[in-house]
């Protein structure tokens, strides 16, 4: 792997380089057989998302639903992350272009009309877990790490979809807590399908994937929508949508000393003194 030239690059407070937004942040990869390969291309810093990626992203699996070849998508994140969630120097690079926010792309992938497979290696956490969770079925890798951890640095959750993902019990210990879930964790709690060795991942999914794609697709589709169905006369609209409700938003936007000022850290010093803060009490 080539180094990159950083030398123009925009930085953190101790001096941490952040790649620009590119046209290669999202790639797409139509495979033999009907299968979209969409691949999260910002490895440097685990994938993670902003609007830019957002963009891409939403136009990536467009593309894979007009499609006429493609029967099945796979997601996945280039390098050693699926995705470490929101990206938090996404400021460093002012960007007021339109943009989706990440509940819009994934409530789309929620609602495609062909099935979807993540294929998560290492961490998939804040916005990472619940983009993993909006695909129909999702392969981890044994190194994956799966939580809604934004709640340590006093952030909402982006998508509400973990609570319709695992029993009500455990959806409290991931919300409240914080903690990132190991992938056989993950498996139990019901965020993941199936854990294979980190070197059978890109395989296995793509196994799955054959195997969606090789069904009679109009079944295939019927069967996702009469799920999906199922959860959306629960409420899963407007459970996702909590930010229209009044009283929600004002808590969401309330003062919080603690999450103030670990956000002051951040912004001053940096990422390591913010991570201390962050993750003060959670194992490494």
């Amino acid at each position: 792997m080539t180094t990159p030239d950083t030398s123009s690059w925009k930085t953190t407070p101790d001096g941490i380089p952040i790649p620009p937004p590119s046209p290669d942040d999202v790639l797409y990869e139509a495979r033999d057989g009907g299968i979209a390969w969409i691949t999260l291309n910002r490895p440097l810093v685990l994938n993670a998302m902003n609007k830019n990626v957002q963009r891409l992203l939403l136009a990536a699996v467009e593309r894979a639903e007009a499609d006429e070849a493609v029967k099945v998508l796979v997601l996945t994140g280039a390098g050693r992350a699926f995705s470490a969630g929101g990206d938090m120097w996404a400021s460093l690079y002012p960007d007021d272009e339109p943009a989706p926010t990440g509940t819009q792309v994934q409530t789309r992938i929620w609602g495609l009309s062909k099935p979807s497979v993540a294929a998560v290696r290492g961490h998939a956490v804040g916005q990472g877990c619940e983009l993993a969770g909006s695909c129909d079925l999702t392969i981890a890798s044994e190194n994956a790490r799966f939580g809604e951890v934004q709640i340590r640095q006093g952030f909402a959750p982006p998508m509400l979809i973990t609570p319709y993902l695992v029993n009500l019990k455990k959806a409290k210990e991931i919300m409240l807590l914080g903690e990132a879930l190991d992938a056989r964790e993950a498996q139990q709690a019901g965020l993941v399908n199936r854990v294979v060795p980190d070197e059978e991942l890109e395989t296995a999914a793509e196994a799955v994937a054959r195997k969606l794609a090789a069904l009679p697709q109009n079944t295939v589709r019927l069967d996702k929508a009469l799920t999906n169905r199922v959860y959306e006369l629960a409420g899963f609209h407007q459970g996702i949508g909590w930010q229209q409700e009044e009283s929600l938003r004002e808590l969401a936007g309330a003062h919080d000393p603690v999450a103030a000022e670990r956000q002051r850290a951040r912004a001053e010093q940096g990422w390591a003194t913010f991570k201390e803060k962050r993750d003060s009490g959670y194992e490494r």
